[in-house]
């Protein structure tokens, strides 16, 4: 399957018209119905926002060959299957640090720990520091680790705000169930992060600019636990 045909399906399959596939990537909707037409291509920047998207890698969304289908349904096998846990981890990120949850008892010293469960999902979030901090989220289910995540950040300069933070961490979704949306803006600040990989296997980096000046970053990465 050709690019312009691939990416015709995975709009479809996602439900998005040509203009709001444009919006989300920021680019016009001529130019997304010329990729679709075959009478231009993306940029790499674009290809990424694509790829991150569909959550389909690089690779497989640009090359052409018969095994390409094969490939697509497994992609998407993979992601139905982990619907109930992103669900929960989504509910988990809103309730805690993102919801200004209230801390568990350190289970470290001088760790902040929070703590949500439903059911048989437990989420725990673990981390050290402040202006420049360390951590962990990790998932259960009947008290078995299935998914984990780690990240690592500072503030680089004036004009952070951990309101802002945390409103965009509010805004998890569903598609990149790690940090922030793609692109966020508010104001005098704007939000951008970058995911490569699926739910089992990621790694990505978001950061935050006040009035054009970059003034906070983290990088993060994880995946599947069995």
């Amino acid at each position: 399957m050709k690019f312009q045909d691939k990416l015709q399906v995975l709009r479809k399959e996602k439900g998005l018209s040509q203009e709001k596939l444009a919006e989300i990537i920021g680019v016009s909707r001529q130019a997304v119905a010329k990729w679709e037409l075959g009478q231009s291509y993306p940029d790499m920047l674009n290809l990424i926002a694509i790829s991150q998207l569909f959550h389909m890698s690089m690779d497989r969304l640009v090359k052409d060959n018969e095994d390409e289908n094969c490939q697509f349904d497994q992609t998407k096998k993979s992601f139905q299957t982990n619907n109930d846990l992103i669900d929960f981890l989504c509910r988990a990120k809103k309730s805690t640090y993102a919801g200004k949850g209230a801390e568990a008892l350190p289970s470290r010293p001088m760790s902040h720990d929070l703590h949500y469960s439903e059911g048989p999902y437990t989420y725990i979030d673990s981390y050290l520091g402040g202006e420049k901090f360390a951590g962990e989220e990790a998932l259960w289910w009947d008290g078995q680790p299935v998914w984990s995540m780690n990240y690592v950040g500072r503030i680089v300069a004036d004009g952070f705000n951990g309101d802002f933070l945390n409103e965009v961490l509010s805004l998890v979704p569903i598609e990149y169930p790690y940090r922030g949306p793609l692109v966020y803006y508010n104001g005098d600040f704007s939000y951008h992060c970058i995911v490569n990989g699926m739910f089992e296997w990621f790694h990505g980096y978001e950061e935050i600019f006040c009035k054009g000046n970059k003034v906070y970053e983290c990088m993060f990465h994880g995946g599947n636990i069995k």
